[in-house]
């Protein structure tokens, strides 16, 4: 078995005991990571005046990191700049939000040169490299300028936008060029691979030669669709611990005589969270009947304070709270309880299963893994219902969902109104439909057909004939 090295923009490996904050990706990169020899590169979250290269190497529950920091301008331009101001709002079709500067561009080009120039000597011959999301995709090209040779894949963990709105992007051609510097590029669904073919085909005078094999630019690349998963034993067992069903007794406790309605979201424009408030208001507007029957959780944690939009939106946020609770509550009770602070992952299964409804309706999302981690928590006696976006990648494995149009606030109020009605027979029915594909499609399965894959192929030369 080859040696995995796994290469991410933060290194945040789990440490075992349920503390972890709400993002999936690092639960997934850990798990991977346990079942072969190697590390887990990336950036350590801290700053230092001057970059020097100099790594930290550690050992985090049986996982092997290694990290650097990075001057206050790299995180400026690299990560609050390109990343978070460029590339996240254009691959979650938010052009209007999207922020063209010279200098967050150099400082994203700057930043992937630094990590592959610190990241070469800790290269063996025979190494897997797999390196993940839109802040690294350039990350493969300045290896192979080192004379790395080694079998290279990337992983998105966000939509890849169609063609034209990829053209909006200034430098578009050369972000796409970089990708085929990879061996493997992994996408969640077909839906984003398929907007990457028509890319390569329309923008790039591309040719498909094989079976998810694409050459354009001189080169070739394999892609393929590989959805994502959790660790679903591992969330069974945490379902069952002291400190879930402690959460989901409080939860009981505090939503006596009424359901609960649980959503859970990093706080982003793009996770819906205005469109999702409307929707409930609409729902307590519609059904004066139903109001005291039920109670909404909204928790979501606060993220990237440093980025204008992420400020924007947390002050809409904080006033719909609470217009709908000034509107709709009365003297001994309210229908909204909005919270904005991280909790361990125990303490959310324990949420997830006093949750009569899991509400996930971003507005675009790559995979999303709350959908999974609420059916995972569900009792199989007495299930929730999921109402999930259609413009989720889960949407297309949980097809047993309630799946609605997030932009739509009488499509969100009829799904809760359907949620809340539903009778026993037909939530167990789509919940185990849901559970045996959250089993069978999980962080392994993930693991194993991306790595496979990629051993597979044989090593690459450094440029085709043309």
């Amino acid at each position: 078995m080859s040696r995995l090295i796994v290469v991410s923009n933060r290194v945040n490996p789990p440490s075992g005991k349920g503390d972890e904050s709400v993002g999936g990706l690092a639960m997934a990169l850990a798990a991977a990571l346990r079942e072969y020899s190697g590390l887990w590169f990336g950036w350590s979250g801290k700053t230092t005046p001057e970059f020097t290269g100099q790594l930290a190497m550690q050992r985090i529950d049986g996982v092997t990191v290694a990290t650097v920091d990075l001057e206050e301008a790299d995180v400026d331009e690299y990560y609050n700049g390109y990343a978070n101001k460029t590339l996240w709002p254009l691959f979650h079709y938010r052009q209007d939000l999207t922020a063209y500067d010279r200098a967050y561009g150099e400082g994203y080009e700057r930043v992937n040169r630094r990590f592959a120039e610190t990241l070469r000597p800790l290269i063996e011959a025979g190494d897997l490299v797999w390196i993940h999301d839109y802040h690294l995709i350039p990350l493969a090209r300045e290896l192979r300028k080192l004379g790395v040779k080694n079998r290279m894949g990337f992983f998105l963990h966000v939509p890849w936008p169609a063609h034209q709105v990829l053209t909006t992007l200034p430098g578009h051609k050369q972000l796409v060029q970089a990708m085929f510097d990879y061996d493997l590029v992994g996408f969640h669904i077909a839906e984003y691979q398929q907007a990457f073919e028509e890319y390569v085909l329309n923008e790039a005078a591309g040719e498909q030669i094989g079976p998810g094999l694409w050459k354009a630019f001189g080169r070739t690349v394999r892609v393929g669709a590989y959805p994502i998963g959790i660790d679903a034993a591992d969330f069974a067992k945490l379902v069952r611990s002291a400190r879930a069903v402690r959460m989901r007794d409080l939860m009981a406790a505090c939503t006596v005589f009424r359901n609960l309605i649980v959503g859970v979201d990093r706080l982003d424009y793009s996770k819906g969270l205005e469109e999702r408030f409307i929707g409930f208001e609409r729902f307590l507007a519609d059904n004066p009947d139903l109001r005291r029957e039920v109670l909404m959780l909204q928790i979501a944690p606060v993220s990237r304070e440093g980025v204008e939009a992420y400020q924007e939106i947390r002050a809409r946020l904080d006033s719909l709270s609470g217009r709908i609770n000034g509107e709709f509550s009365d003297i001994d009770w309210a229908p909204f309880r909005y919270v904005n602070k991280n909790y361990r992952r125990d303490e959310l299964a324990g949420i997830y299963r006093a949750g009569r409804v899991g509400l996930v309706t971003p507005l675009r999302d790559g995979m999303n893994l709350v959908a999974k981690e609420y059916v995972a928590a569900q009792d199989p006696d007495d299930p929730g219902v999921l109402i999930l976006s259609r413009f989720a990648g889960a949407a297309r494995q949980l097809t047993e969902a309630l799946l609605v149009n997030p932009n739509s606030p009488e499509e969100l109020a009829e799904a809760l109104k359907q949620a809340l009605s539903m009778d026993k027979p037909e939530r167990i029915r789509r919940w185990q439909a849901l559970y045996e594909n959250v089993q069978r499609e999980d962080v392994t399965a993930w693991r194993d057909a991306y790595v496979a894959d990629l051993e597979h192929i044989q090593a690459r030369p450094t440029k085709l004939a043309s």
